[in-house]
């Protein structure tokens, strides 16, 4: 942890002309304003300057599919003007007013990723960054290890909700059942949903495309759960009373790192990058998409689901599980033993292997990989599942 104290005759040195600090001490040559809190004072500071340029701010939240929908929303929204986003994942009590300072009067629209480990922070998020329009794309099982239940979960994700201004609009999934009783309880202005199987903006997945409203938009990104993302886009340009059939003519998105990338290698093998990070649902959705590329074995080469809890073994064997209903060839893991355990069990009869380290699985799929395979990695980031893939671009 990094005290930025540490660093302000660095900043002296880089061209910064004053610093808000919990003291005065230090260089005499820089200006200082002293202060109780600078985290409250930065946070403060990216309130004011939000306010100060009034520009339409969306807000996204959920327990998956947030840098997603936040990449799909901006690219939409640049179809009507210049678009701020967060950057990275920068979605926490320092990320979002960072976000919100790095605004310029040049920008149209700002797109505020929010992220959360513990109730109360979401809230605290939206009165910082005070959001035109609220998205929450689900809730799931992410942080269940820290929150306790989903319900929880959905009470932390809809403090967005509870927080937002009067006039503001909420976006919200219509297939998420959870999600959508619990903003009942907390918000009753104006409303968008969506959804595939239902919702204002209601969309038909057709594999490459999702029909809306007799309209056929090709899909930039690959899979259901990705539709569902999309949707949120156009339910967002008409929260913002914006065009959105320019979308027909197709999106570009380009993704992070280890999230929804896709490598075309020799020989038709193809290589899914998920290895950002995983939930149940996100791997769950990861999985599918992998049944769903044509070619001859489907791998799934999964880690470790964190934060999980109490029920860390019971949705790991979940997930094994839906290897087995979806017909997955092969199933590698890497992950502690007892959720290895749990997964295999749930995979039942498919073929499955455990390895304890990144060098004894780069090796083995190295020998077992062959012309014509479709291999998914994901999990968790700390398993650091990226170091796996790497080795095998260069094949």
């Amino acid at each position: 942890c990094f005290n930025g104290h540490g660093f302000v005759n660095q900043a002296l040195a880089l061209g910064a002309i004053a610093a808000i600090t919990r003291h005065t001490r230090g260089t005499a040559a820089l200006p200082r304003i002293e202060v109780a809190d600078t985290l409250v004072a930065y946070q403060t500071l990216g309130r004011w300057w939000r306010q100060r340029l009034g520009l339409p701010v969306v807000a996204i939240t959920g327990s998956v599919g947030k840098t997603t929908t936040k990449e799909l929303i901006s690219a939409a929204l640049r179809f009507h003007g210049t678009v701020h986003q967060t950057r990275a994942n920068f979605n926490n009590e320092i990320g979002v007013p960072k976000t919100l300072l790095e605004l310029l009067p040049g920008h149209d629209y700002a797109v505020v990723e929010m992220g959360m480990r513990s109730p109360g922070e979401i809230a605290l998020l939206t009165q910082i960054a005070q959001p035109n329009v609220a998205v929450i794309t689900n809730v799931g099982t992410a942080h269940i290890g820290r929150l306790g239940s989903e319900q929880a979960i959905a009470d932390a994700k809809c403090e967005l909700l509870a927080n937002l201004a009067a006039d503001g609009t909420a976006v919200l999934n219509h297939d998420n059942p959870r999600l959508m009783e619990t903003a009942a309880r907390v918000w009753s202005g104006k409303t968008i949903t969506y959804g595939l199987t239902g919702g204002d903006i209601q969309g038909e997945f057709q594999g490459q495309t999702v029909a809306v409203d007799n309209l056929v938009l090709p899909l930039p990104l690959e899979g259901r759960h990705n539709a569902l993302n999309y949707l949120s886009a156009i339910a967002t340009l008409q929260a913002l009373a914006l065009d959105w059939h320019p979308l027909t003519d197709g999106l570009t998105v380009d993704m992070p790192a280890g999230r929804s990338k896709r490598y075309e290698l020799d020989h038709d093998i193809v290589l899914l990058d998920e290895t950002y990070n995983a939930g149940v649902e996100s791997m769950t959705a990861a999985l599918h998409l992998l049944k769903n590329q044509p070619g001859k074995r489907h791998i799934a080469v999964l880690g470790t689901m964190k934060e999980l809890g109490h029920k860390s073994l019971e949705l790991h064997q979940a997930i094994g599980k839906t290897v087995k209903i979806l017909g997955i060839d092969q199933l590698f893991i890497l992950a502690e033993p007892a959720e290895a355990a749990a997964m295999v069990a749930g995979a039942n009869t498919v073929p499955s292997q455990s390895f304890q380290s990144h060098a004894q699985l780069i090796q083995y799929l190295e020998q077992f990989i062959k012309p014509g395979d479709r291999l998914l990695f994901k999990a968790s980031r700390s398993v650091a599942m990226d170091q796996v893939l790497k080795p095998l671009l260069n094949r």
